[in-house]
């Protein structure tokens, strides 16, 4: 089979796919809906959907502690998911699943739990000019707290990590990696596997920021070797205010919990409280179980279509889409690294973003506009901004074509 026929028989079974998502059956200002913002938030497919409202319908009810039928059936789908995530990432015990409400928490649980009580003055954390505002914030207030010290890896022209700086930041005085898998923002895959090899051989723990790696890539914890993963259910297709931590079970096991409240015990006196076991300790309170419980539809739906024939699928589109969008005089393109996931920002002439993405809707494609969370690579850029396109698996050429034909009607009303 050639590339050509190839790319054919992959669109063919992607159209497949775009039925299963009911938000893109619609239209928005007279025009078919080209969803291109799934960096942001991805659609849910209807098995998702239709799993959420069963439980909603039918077996609602608290997990863990009743012993009536409903909360069997809750505590059975609601621990099912966890089973799914931990095979899905391949994790070696399903207590390295911690639930979260998202990448976010994820990470500001393992900056207070693990990072605080281990920092002291003069101990340094090193993240990257790449990050996320999630993956930096919270190493800022855990410094604050301790007195460490965040340092930065820097980046190139093409949104690439300065590698080379990263070995001479890496030093015996660093206790901490966080880095992300794939920047939001540029799209650039990062040599996870190389950077948790370096800081372990320091003895230096690594934090992987997986939110934007998770949907677009098969991903093994054990394989990567990372000591945490953190990732968000809204990015890969499942709902949102739903996140897991993953984290190797002997760090988590000497970890305080983050939170306090119901769930996270097995006695609590006065006195003094004794903390359940992995990974209830982590999930105080009520949890978001039929949010959970949609997350486990979206890991069987990931499985189902499969991994690398996303991944497939993605890059082809995504050099289709930079090879169409470079065509037009005026496009400037932000994030060219050799080794990317499916993103792409830009700017067009002298447009501002924010005005770009609200013609582009009017033609009915969806984009996102502003600094993506990302503030300092727009600082590096000196930009306050841009559009981004970012894909799916839900996507096809045709999509790119409609976003190819809205970037030049704004080009026209702004001549």
């Amino acid at each position: 089979m050639t590339n050509a026929q190839e790319n054919r028989s992959n669109e063919a079974c992607v159209e497949n796919y775009r039925q299963d998502f009911p938000a893109l059956q619609q239209t928005i200002s007279g025009h078919p809906l080209v969803y291109l913002d799934s960096a942001s938030s991805a659609q849910q497919p209807a098995c998702v959907i239709d799993t959420v409202a069963e439980y909603q319908r039918n077996d609602h009810s608290n997990v863990h502690r009743g012993v009536h039928t409903l909360s069997h059936r809750a505590t059975e789908a609601y621990e099912g998911a966890r089973d799914k995530i931990q095979g899905f990432i391949n994790a070696a015990s399903r207590n390295e699943i911690i639930n979260t409400s998202g990448t976010t928490e994820s990470i500001n649980l393992v900056a207070q739990s693990y990072c605080r009580p281990l920092l002291s003055a003069g101990d340094k954390i090193l993240a990257t000019e790449l990050e996320h505002h999630s993956n930096i914030v919270p190493w800022q207030l855990v410094c604050e707290q301790t007195g460490a010290e965040l340092l930065v890896v820097p980046i190139d022209d093409r949104g690439q990590l300065n590698l080379d700086e990263f070995d001479n930041l890496l030093t015996d005085e660093v206790r901490f990696v966080a880095i992300g898998h794939v920047s939001n923002a540029l799209g650039t895959i990062n040599p996870v596997k190389e950077i948790v090899e370096k800081a372990h051989a320091l003895d230096i723990p690594v934090l992987v920021d997986g939110a934007q790696g998770v949907p677009h890539m098969q991903i093994d914890v054990q394989d990567l070797g990372c000591d945490f993963y953190a990732f968000s259910g809204h990015k890969m297709y499942g709902p949102t205010g739903t996140g897991i931590l993953y984290g190797r079970e002997k760090l988590l096991e000497a970890m305080p919990p983050y939170k306090g409240g119901g769930d996270m015990i097995i006695e609590v006196s006065f006195d003094g409280t004794v903390f359940n076991e992995l990974p209830y300790k982590f999930e105080a309170g009520t949890p978001n179980i039929s949010g959970v419980i949609g997350l486990g539809a979206a890991v069987d739906y990931l499985q189902s279509v499969g991994l690398q024939q996303i991944a497939q699928h993605e890059s082809w589109l995504l050099d289709y889409m930079t090879r169409e969008i470079s065509k037009i005089d005026g496009i400037r393109l932000f994030g060219t690294a050799e080794n990317k996931a499916s993103v792409q920002s830009f700017l067009l002439d002298d447009i501002h973003a924010h005005d770009l993405g609200t013609i582009l809707d009017h033609q009915g494609v969806a984009i996102r506009t502003g600094h993506h969370c990302a503030m300092p690579v727009m600082s590096f850029f000196r930009i306050p901004g841009t559009a981004r396109a970012s894909l799916a698996l839900y996507n096809n050429a045709a999509d790119i074509d409609q976003l190819i034909v809205a970037l030049k009607k704004a080009q026209q009303l702004f001549a």
